[in-house]
């Protein structure tokens, strides 16, 4: 069991929304990962601060975010940040499924979460992102 904390980004416009992400996910999102703790942004300018700051492990964004959702901000990171965290995208509707992956999101989530889905796709994602790339 690991104890080392994990820093979440989450990011919407409406603290509702940033509430049911952290709420779906939880502090723990399994139990061979270690607690999480949550830094949430409203606007992008915050989203970036953090981003460059480094010290995101996981960002989760919203697809319906406004006036820039976190489609369109998901792949503007993959693009400009060498080495950018994993980033989870929550879309409204299961057709906006291809858009996120367009993006370069790592995964998606859909509204309304649920919570062992939530839980499960951030474990993977950390998970993933702990596994180091063997090159031949």
């Amino acid at each position: 069991m690991s104890e080392q904390s994990t820093r979440i980004l989450v990011f919407s416009h409406r603290p509702e929304v940033r509430e049911s992400i952290i709420t779906a996910v939880g502090r723990r999102p399994a139990t061979d990962l270690g607690r999480v703790d949550y830094v949430e942004a409203a606007g992008v300018a915050d989203v970036l601060a953090e981003m460059d700051e480094g010290a995101v492990d996981l960002a989760i964004l919203d697809g319906e975010a406004q006036p820039t959702g976190g489609i369109g901000l998901c792949r503007q990171l993959k693009n400009e940040i060498d080495d950018c965290p994993p980033i989870v995208v929550a879309v409204r509707r299961k057709d906006d499924r291809w858009l996120a992956t367009w993006s370069r999101a790592d995964a998606v989530l859909v509204h309304p979460l649920d919570p062992l889905t939530a839980a499960e796709t951030v474990a993977d994602v950390l998970r993933a992102r702990r596994v180091p790339v063997v090159r031949g």
